[in-house]
C-alpha cells in the first residue's frame, strides 16, 4: 500500500509539473523509471527524454533519395545544372537530347551521392556496433541486474558498471564497492587525457550499511538541462525526507570513460543518447572555406556574367539576323508550336535560352567535385608523409577539416603557446629557495647533463648541447654575478635531454601513467638541504616522543617541513600501484573505518568533511565555551603504520597527476623522503623521514583556476591538530597575498629578508627560463575557521551563482599567507624548436608567442629558441592602469625613438587585398607585454595603436594572457590587418585561440587533446609545422590554384561561339552532342585530378632550403584576379585557332557538317592535353598514363559510337566519321599545326618571364645580408 501511495503521489506531482511555465523548465527532473512500471508509459515523466540508442547517419532507406538531394541542391551550381537540363525538355529552345543533357548532372549527383552514401553506412555500422553492446539494467520484476543493450536503457534506469567497462550514459553515481565510495575512470576518449579521475558517491548515499537497493531509491533529482560542458554539472537531489542535497560533477559518470578501479559501482541514468555530454561535443569533422574557395567563387560568378553576355549577344545577332529578312521567311525557320510565325523578338528570347544550354560549358560544372576528390587525395599524401610521424608518441598528423588544405600554403601570421607547444611540457624539478636559502641542486643539474651526453652520442649528426644551468652556490653565490645570464648557455640548457631511444624506454617504463619518464622523476636531492631535511624530521620525532610542543622548533626548519608537505599534499595527485597501474593506493580499512560518519558532498571548492566539521562547531558552541572547542579540536594521534607488513615501498608507487607541474613537484618531494602514499576523499597520508606515515584530514580542495592562479588544500595536521591551509601558485599572485609582520623585531626583520631573497631568487630562475611557483601556508584558528566555512557552505549549497560564490569564499580564504619557498622547474625546449622558427621567418611569417608564464621565463624561452635574438631591440610594455598605458603612447614612443632608424611606416588601411599587394617592414625589434597590459591594449580605443608598434616589431611576446586575451589578439590581427593567420597550441586553454583563427593546429602533447578536437590540423610536434606549411602547404596551394584556372581555360574553349557567325546565331552546333557532353566530364576529366594531386613545382628539399619560396603563396602569386582574364583570353584565342584552321582547311570541300565538327573536337582535345602537359612541371607515369587513357578513350568511344550509329540524327549523321578521318594525311596535319599554333603564344610568353625571372631572382645571400646590417627587409617578392 505504501509503494502504491508513493507511486499515486509522484503521478500527482507528475500532472502538476504539466502546468509549469517555460522560464520553469530550464532544469532537469529525473525520476526513478522503478516507480512507473507498471503505469501507463505516458504517466512516466521521464517519456520525453531521449533514449540511449545513438544514431548518427542521416538518411534511411526512405529518405536517402530525397533528403541528399534537398542537400545536393543546397549549391547553387547544381541547381543552375539542373536548370540547364530541364530547360531541354522545353521543345522551343532545347539544344540536345533532353535525355542526353541530363546525363552529366545526374553523373555529378550520382557520384556525390554514392560518396555520402557509403559513409553513411559506415557509420550505420558504427551505431550499430555500440548501440548493441551490453550493460546490466535492473529490473523490478526480477529483482536483480539484467544484461540490455545500450540502446535500451533509458534516463532513470538504474545500471550497474564493473571495472574495465565503458559507460553507457551519464550516469549519477549512488553507490561503489570501494570502502570509500570511490570511482577512479578514464576520460582518454573525451579528453585524451589518460591519468586518473576520482568520481564519488553522491553524499546521501555515502553512509549505507549494506549493498544500494534501487527498489528502495525514492528520491528525485533536480539537475541542469543537456549541454557539452564536460567541467560542470550542478543540480541537487531531494529525498522523501525533504532533505535535499547538492550534485556536482565529481558525482556524474560520463559516457564513453573507462572505470578502472572499482569491482563494480551502481548509478542512474541522468543523460541519455544523444543528449549524453560526449555526444553533444560530438561535432564531427569541421568545415571551413578557404581563401581559395572566395576567389574562385567570385569567379564563378564572371563565368556566370560572360555566358549571360555571349547568349545576349547571340540572341541580339540571331534577332537581328531574323530581321534583315523582313516579310520572307527563312527556309530553317522554325515555327512555334500552333503552326504560326515567330516574331526576331520573340525568336531571339527563345534564343537566348537555348543558347543558355549550348553555352553551359563554360561552366565547370565537374569542378567542385573534382576539388573534393583533390583535396581527399591530397590529405591522404599529406598523412603519408612519414616526416610528420612521431615514433615517441605513436602519432601520426591529423587532418580535421578537409577543405582548407591550400590555406596553409598562405599563411602569414602564427600565434603559438609557449608550453607544450615550444616546449616538452616534461616538467623537471631543478632548484628551489625554502625560507630565503637557495638550494642549486648541482647534482641533479649533472644527472640531466648525462641525457644531454646520451643525445650526443645517439645523434652523430646533431651539434653538442650538452650545457646546463649556470650553477650558483646556495650560500656563497655573488647575485649580482649570478645575474649574468649567457644567451649560449641558456639556449643549450633549454634543449631536449631526452633522446628517442631512452623515450621510448621511459614509455615502456611508465605503461600508461603520464608525466613519469625516468628524467621527470629520477631526481637527485641538493645535499643540503636533504640533510636539513633530515634534521628537522629527527628532531620533530624526539619532541613527539617527549611530548613536546613542537613550536619551539627553529622556523627555518618548521618551513622546510612545511614547504615538503606542501609539494606533496597540494595537488590532486591520484596514487596507483605500479603492479595495478589502474588500482588506485589507499589506507588500511581501521583508518576508513575510524573516519568520521558524517561526510557531504565537494566540488572544485569544497571537501567532503566540510558539513560535518560545522556540525562539530555548532555543538561544541551550544555545549559552552572554549571547553567545547578544545574538545572538539583534541589533539588525535597520528596514524602510522610504519613497519607494517606488505606496506608498499616508496619506489613502487606510481603518481596519476593531471598536470606535469604536479608530478615534478611530487617527485622532487619523494627525493627527499617525503612521499605520497594514499590519497582518499577526505584524507590524504604522507610518508615522512623518521615519522612514519601521517594521515592529514582533507577539509577541503580548491582548485586551480585561470583567474587566482594558484591552488589550495586546508587540511588537520596530524601532529599539530592545527587547521592549516597550503597555497601554491604564480608568484604574481602568491606574493601579494604575503602578510609581513608590522612589527620591526627580529621575527619581523627575518621575514623580510626572506621575502626579499625569494623574490631575487624567483627573477634569477626566470631569467633562467625555469617556471617558478610560490609555496604558502597559513594556520587558521578554530574560530576564523568556523566563520569562514559557515560562508563557504552557504556557497556549496547555492543553485544559482554557485561559480561565484565559491570564488569569492577561496578568495576570502587565502590571505594573510605565510611565505615557505619557492621552486624552479624546467620545461625543455621540443627538438628543432629554434629551426623551424627560423625557416618560418625566412617565409616572411611573423610569429607571435601567447603565454600564461611569467615574463622572464617567457623571454628566456624566446631567447633559447630564437624567437628573440641578442642584438634584437626589446620594446617592453607593463602598465600598472589604463591612464598610465595611455599616459606612455607606445605607438608614439616607437615613432619617436625608432622611426628615424627604422624608416616606421604609417599603417595602411585595411583592405581585402592589402596584405597581398603591399609590402610591409620588419625591424629588428621585439615586443613584449604582460596581461594586464595587453587587457588596456586590446581596448577598442587603444587596439590600432597597439598593432601599429606590434606589426612592426619582428617578435611579439605576450607574456601572462589569459585564454580569452589569446583569441582576442588572434581575432584583432586577424580582422584589423586582413591577414591569413594560424594558431598552434596543444591545451585546453588555447582552443579558443584555435578555434578563432583562419587555420588551428593542436599538438598531440601531453595536457590532453582538446586542443587537438578543436583543431583542423593535429601535429605530433611543433617542428612538424615546417614541413606542413613550407611544403605541404606550398603544394597543396600551387596544386589547387592551377587546377582551378585550368578549369576555367579547358571550359571556355567555346568553339561553338564562332559557329553561330555562320548560322545566323540559331543555336546550332557542329560538334555532336554527345562530344559535347561527356567532352570536359569525361575526356579531358582525368589527367587534371592526376596533376592537381601530384604535380610539385619544387621539391621538398628545395622548399625547406629555402624558404622564401613559401611568400609565392602568401602573395597569392599563382592565382590573383588579374590570372583569371589572362586565362579567358587565352582560352578565346585558342578556341579561335581550333575554329578557323579546320575551317580553312575543309573551306569549299563537300565534307558534311560532322565530318568538319569531328576534328575541331579532337582538336580541341589534342590542345587543351598538350597545355596541361606544358603546365605540369613534376611527371610521373601516371601522368603519362591518364593523358593516355584519354586520348584513348575519346578515340573509342568515337570508333564504338560512329560505328553503331548508321541513322541517329538524319540528314547529317556521325556513321563511320572517324573511322574516315583517320584514313585522311589531311587530319593528321591538322592534329600536328592546330596545337602549335594555339599554344605558341603561351609558349613564348612562357619564355620571356623565365629570363625575366632568372634575372630577377631573389637571392638568399643578398637577403640575409641585408637582414644583419639595416634591420630592415621589404618581404615583397617579385617573380
Amino acid at each position: 500500500m505504501a509503494r502504491e501511495k508513493i507511486g499515486e503521489t509522484e503521478v500527482v506531482n507528475v500532472k502538476k509539473q504539466r502546468k509549469k511555465t517555460k522560464k520553469e523548465h530550464k532544469t532537469r527532473t529525473v525520476h526513478s523509471n522503478i516507480l512507473y512500471d507498471r503505469t501507463k508509459g505516458e504517466d512516466n515523466p521521464n517519456r520525453h527524454y531521449s533514449d540511449n540508442e545513438i544514431k548518427t547517419t542521416k538518411y534511411t532507406l526512405l529518405s536517402f533519395l530525397p533528403k541528399n538531394l534537398f542537400e545536393q541542391f543546397h549549391r547553387f551550381a547544381n541547381v543552375y545544372f539542373v536548370f540547364i537540363a530541364l530547360l531541354n525538355f522545353v521543345p522551343v529552345c532545347n539544344a540536345f537530347q533532353p535525355q542526353l543533357a541530363l546525363a552529366p548532372v545526374v553523373f555529378i549527383l550520382s557520384v556525390t551521392a554514392i560518396k555520402d552514401l557509403w559513409e553513411d553506412y559506415r557509420r550505420h555500422r558504427s551505431d550499430k556496433e555500440i548501440n548493441h553492446m551490453d550493460c546490466l539494467v535492473y529490473s523490478r520484476y526480477k529483482h536483480q541486474y539484467m544484461e540490455r543493450f545500450w540502446k535500451e536503457a533509458r534516463v532513470g534506469d538504474f545500471i550497474r558498471l564493473r571495472c574495465n567497462e565503458i559507460l553507457p550514459a551519464d550516469v549519477l553515481l549512488l553507490s561503489s564497492s570501494d570502502p570509500d565510495r570511490l570511482v577512479h575512470i578514464e576520460t582518454a576518449t573525451l579528453d585524451g587525457e589518460t591519468n586518473l579521475k576520482q568520481r564519488r558517491v553522491v553524499c546521501s548515499f555515502l553512509d549505507l550499511d549494506c549493498d544500494f537497493d534501487p527498489s528502495k531509491y525514492n528520491s528525485v533529482i533536480e539537475c541542469e538541462k543537456p549541454n557539452n560542458d564536460l567541467a560542470r554539472f550542478r543540480g541537487y537531489i531531494t529525498h522523501r525526507s525533504g532533505r535535499r542535497d547538492g550534485l556536482y560533477k565529481d558525482n556524474l559518470l560520463l559516457r564513453g570513460c573507462t572505470i578502472r578501479n572499482t569491482e563494480e559501482c551502481v548509478g542512474i541514468v541522468i543523460y541519455a543518447g544523444h543528449e549524453t555530454k560526449a555526444m553533444l561535443n560530438n561535432n564531427g569533422p569541421r568545415y571551413k572555406r578557404s581563401k581559395l574557395e572566395k576567389q574562385m567563387n567570385v569567379d564563378v560568378g564572371w563565368c556566370v556574367i560572360i555566358l549571360l553576355v555571349m547568349c545576349l549577344f547571340s540572341a541580339i545577332g540571331h534577332g537581328l539576323w531574323m530581321y534583315q529578312y523582313g516579310d520572307k521567311r527563312p527556309v530553317f525557320d522554325v515555327l512555334s508550336p500552333e503552326g504560326a510565325e515567330l516574331s526576331p523578338v520573340l525568336s531571339a528570347i527563345y534564343l537566348f535560352l537555348t543558347m543558355i544550354i549550348v553555352f553551359q560549358v563554360l561552366i565547370p560544372v565537374s569542378l567542385f567535385v573534382s576539388i573534393e576528390i583533390v583535396k581527399i587525395c591530397q590529405v591522404y599524401f599529406i598523412h603519408q608523409d612519414q616526416d610528420l610521424y612521431d615514433e615517441e608518441t605513436d602519432s601520426h598528423l591529423q587532418c580535421r577539416a578537409l577543405n582548407i588544405t591550400e590555406d596553409l600554403g598562405q599563411m602569414q601570421y602564427i600565434f603559438s603557446d609557449k608550453t607544450g607547444t615550444l616546449t616538452e611540457n616534461k616538467m623537471v624539478f631543478r632548484r628551489c629557495t625554502v625560507a630565503g636559502v637557495e638550494y642549486s641542486h648541482d647534482a641533479n643539474a649533472r644527472r640531466l647533463a648525462m641525457y644531454q651526453d646520451l643525445v650526443d652520442s645517439e645523434e652523430e649528426d646533431c651539434t653538442s648541447h650538452s650545457g646546463t644551468l649556470p650553477r650558483r652556490d646556495s650560500v656563497t653565490s655573488n647575485q649580482s654575478a649570478a645575474k649574468v645570464v649567457l644567451r649560449s648557455q641558456s639556449t643549450k640548457s633549454h634543449r631536449r635531454t631526452g633522446s628517442r631511444a631512452e623515450a621510448k624506454r621511459a614509455s615502456i617504463l611508465s605503461k600508461h601513467t603520464a608525466f613519469s619518464s625516468p628524467m621527470e622523476k629520477d631526481i637527485t636531492p641538493d645535499p643540503q638541504l636533504l640533510e636539513k631535511v633530515n634534521h628537522c624530521s629527527s628532531q620533530m620525532t624526539f619532541k613527539r616522543f617527549h611530548s613536546q610542543s613542537l613550536s619551539q622548533l627553529p622556523s627555518d626548519l618548521t618551513d622546510i617541513i612545511d614547504f615538503f608537505i606542501a609539494l606533496t599534499i597540494c595537488n590532486t595527485v591520484v596514487v596507483s600501484s605500479p603492479n595495478q597501474p589502474r588500482q588506485k593506493v589507499g589506507t588500511d580499512s581501521s583508518s576508513s573505518l575510524n573516519r568520521s560518519s558524517h561526510r557531504d558532498c565537494s566540488s572544485v571548492l569544497s571537501s567532503p568533511s566540510a558539513e560535518s566539521t560545522l556540525t562539530k562547531l555548532d555543538e561544541e558552541h551550544h555545549l559552552g565555551g572554549p571547553v567545547g572547542l578544545e574538545h572538539a579540536f583534541s589533539p588525535v594521534p597520528p596514524h602510522t603504520t610504519e613497519g607494517e607488513p606488505g606496506a608498499l615501498e616508496e619506489g613502487e608507487l606510481r603518481y596519476e597527476a593531471e598536470s606535469p607541474d604536479e608530478a615534478a613537484l611530487v617527485y622532487a618531494a619523494r627525493a627527499y623522503k617525503c612521499s605520497l602514499v594514499g590519497r582518499l576523499p577526505d584524507q590524504v597520508t604522507v610518508e615522512l623521514p623518521d615519522l612514519g606515515k601521517l594521515s592529514f584530514e582533507l577539509l577541503h580542495t580548491l582548485g586551480f583556476d585561470s583567474t587566482r592562479k594558484r591552488m589550495s588544500v586546508v587540511v588537520r595536521h596530524p601532529l599539530t591538530d592545527q587547521i592549516t591551509v597550503y597555497t601554491k601558485g604564480a608568484d604574481s599572485v602568491i606574493m601579494d597575498l604575503i602578510t609581513l609582520p608590522s612589527t620591526d623585531d627580529s621575527k619581523g626583520k627575518r621575514q623580510r629578508k626572506i621575502l626579499y631573497k625569494t623574490q631575487n631568487y624567483l627573477n634569477l630562475y626566470a631569467a633562467d627560463g625555469l617556471r617558478t611557483l610560490c609555496i604558502a601556508k597559513k594556520v587558521m584558528t578554530k574560530e576564523e575557521y568556523a566563520v569562514w566555512l559557515r560562508h563557504h557552505l552557504e556557497a556549496e549549497t547555492a543553485i544559482q551563482g554557485r561559480e561565484e560564490l565559491l570564488f569569492q569564499s577561496a578568495l576570502r580564504l587565502e590571505i594573510n599567507l605565510h611565505l615557505l619557498g619557492a621552486t624552479g622547474v624546467e620545461d625543455r625546449l621540443q627538438d628543432g624548436v629554434p629551426e623551424t622558427i627560423a625557416s618560418l621567418r625566412k617565409a616572411g611569417l611573423q610569429i607571435w608567442v601567447l603565454t600564461g608564464d611569467k615574463q622572464e621565463t617567457a623571454i628566456n624561452i624566446a631567447y633559447a629558441c630564437k624567437l628573440l635574438e641578442p642584438d634584437d631591440e626589446i620594446i617592453t610594455l607593463n602598465a600598472d592602469s589604463q591612464a598610465k598605458f595611455l599616459s606612455s603612447d607606445p605607438s608614439r614612443s616607437f615613432q619617436k625613438d625608432y622611426a628615424p632608424a627604422y624608416s616606421f611606416p604609417p599603417p595602411p588601411p585595411p583592405s581585402p587585398s592589402s596584405s597581398q599587394t603591399q609590402s610591409f617592414l620588419v625591424h629588428r625589434l621585439g615586443l613584449v607585454i604582460d596581461g594586464r597590459t595587453l587587457a588596456y591594449a586590446l581596448d577598442s580605443s587603444l587596439d590600432e595603436k597597439f598593432l601599429a608598434v606590434a606589426r612592426s616589431c619582428r617578435s611579439v611576446l605576450c607574456c601572462r594572457s589569459t585564454p580569452l586575451q589569446k583569441s582576442m589578439v588572434v581575432k584583432l590581427v586577424r580582422n584589423k590587418l586582413k591577414v591569413m593567420t594560424l594558431a598552434i597550441g596543444d591545451g585546453a586553454n588555447d582552443v579558443s585561440m584555435i578555434q578563432v583563427a583562419d587555420v588551428g593546429v593542436g599538438i598531440s602533447g601531453q595536457e590532453g587533446m582538446q586542443a587537438v578536437m578543436a583543431s583542423d590540423f593535429a601535429l605530433p610536434r611543433f617542428r612538424n609545422l615546417q614541413k606542413l606549411l613550407l611544403v605541404h602547404g606550398h603544394w597543396c596551394y600551387s596544386r589547387l590554384a592551377n587546377m582551378i584556372l585550368y578549369f576555367f581555360y579547358k571550359n571556355a574553349v567555346t568553339l561553338i561561339f564562332w559557329y553561330q557567325f555562320y548560322c545566323g546565331f540559331s543555336g546550332s552546333a557542329m560538334i555532336d552532342q554527345w562530344y559535347l557532353i561527356f567532352f570536359n566530364l569525361m575526356f579531358s576529366a582525368f589527367p587534371q585530378l592526376i596533376t592537381g594531386t601530384l604535380d610539385k613545382d619544387v621539391s621538398s628539399e628545395t622548399l625547406q632550403e629555402l624558404p622564401q619560396l613559401y611568400m609565392n603563396g602568401q602573395n597569392s602569386e599563382e592565382y590573383k584576379p588579374y590570372m583569371f582574364w589572362m586565362t579567358m583570353i587565352d582560352a578565346f584565342y585558342q578556341s579561335l585557332v581550333c575554329f578557323f584552321i579546320p575551317y580553312c582547311a575543309y573551306a569549299d570541300s563537300d565534307v558534311d557538317l560532322l565530318t568538319w565538327g569531328t576534328p575541331i573536337t579532337t582538336l580541341a582535345l589534342f590542345t587543351i592535353l598538350i597545355h596541361l602537359g606544358l603546365e605540369t612541371k613534376t611527371w610521373t607515369w601516371m601522368n603519362w598514363v591518364s593523358i593516355t587513357f584519354s586520348v584513348g578513350l575519346f578515340f573509342t568511344v568515337a570508333l564504338c559510337y560512329n560505328a553503331s550509329c548508321p541513322t541517329c540524327y538524319s540528314p547529317s549523321n556521325p556513321y563511320w566519321t572517324m573511322q574516315r578521318l583517320l584514313g585522311e594525311p589531311l587530319f593528321y596535319l591538322l592534329c600536328v599545326i592546330t596545337p602549335v599554333a594555339a599554344l605558341l603564344p603561351r609558349l613564348v610568353r612562357g619564355r620571356c618571364v623565365s629570363v625575366y625571372e632568372r634575372e630577377n631572382m631573389w637571392d638568399v645571400r643578398p637577403y640575409s645580408e641585408m637582414l644583419n646590417t639595416t634591420g630592415v627587409v621589404d618581404l615583397t617578392v617579385k617573380y
